[in-house]
């Protein structure tokens, strides 16, 4: 038993050396065929999970508020109303989620009025089936020069599909 066991060692030794022992082109095709063999792999993973991802509709959006202009109300990025705002960047925006801006809007009237939101120019129209701006304003009558915080909330909804990019334009309007 035990010169049975030592055989097989010995066997294997040999193996090995009669295998170094290989003509270097060979040696040198083998290590040639396995880093091929290992780059063809890599590029099919690579094809079937860009498959995946491009299939199952994820993607990144990216959205842009061309211009955002108030009529009858100034729209800042301060409370102090020093720092207008004319456009916003929304940022990256996945499907599913939503994004929020911060802004603040002063009655720039001489009377009591409230707020009114409008969004247009959807570039591509096609966006606006997919994007909705809401706000968080609750109806609140403004007094003239009175400034209030004010949410934009960008929601993109988890069926978009194919638009990377796109923007719109908002008004703010001051009503009553």
């Amino acid at each position: 038993m035990f010169w049975q066991g030592r055989r097989k060692e010995l066997n294997k030794v040999n193996e090995r050396v009669v295998n170094s022992k290989a003509p270097s082109a060979l040696r040198i095709n083998n290590r040639v065929h396995r880093k091929a063999v290992f780059a063809t792999m890599f590029i099919i993973l690579v094809v079937i999970f860009g498959t995946i991802i491009v299939n199952s509709g994820w993607s990144r959006t990216v959205a842009y508020a061309n211009s955002i202009r108030g009529v009858g109300v100034g729209i800042s990025w301060d409370q102090g109303c020093t720092n207008r705002i004319l456009s916003l960047d929304w940022g990256l925006i996945e499907p599913g989620s939503n994004s929020t801006v911060m802004v603040y809007v002063r009655n720039e009237g001489d009377s009591a009025v409230s707020l009114w939101l409008a969004t247009s120019n959807w570039i591509p129209s096609v966006a606006s089936a997919y994007m909705t701006l809401i706000w968080n304003y609750s109806g609140r009558i403004l007094s003239p020069d009175e400034v209030i915080p004010v949410e934009l909330i960008l929601n993109d909804a988890p069926t978009v599909s194919g638009i990377t990019n796109f923007s719109f334009d908002i008004v703010i309007t001051a009503t009553g």
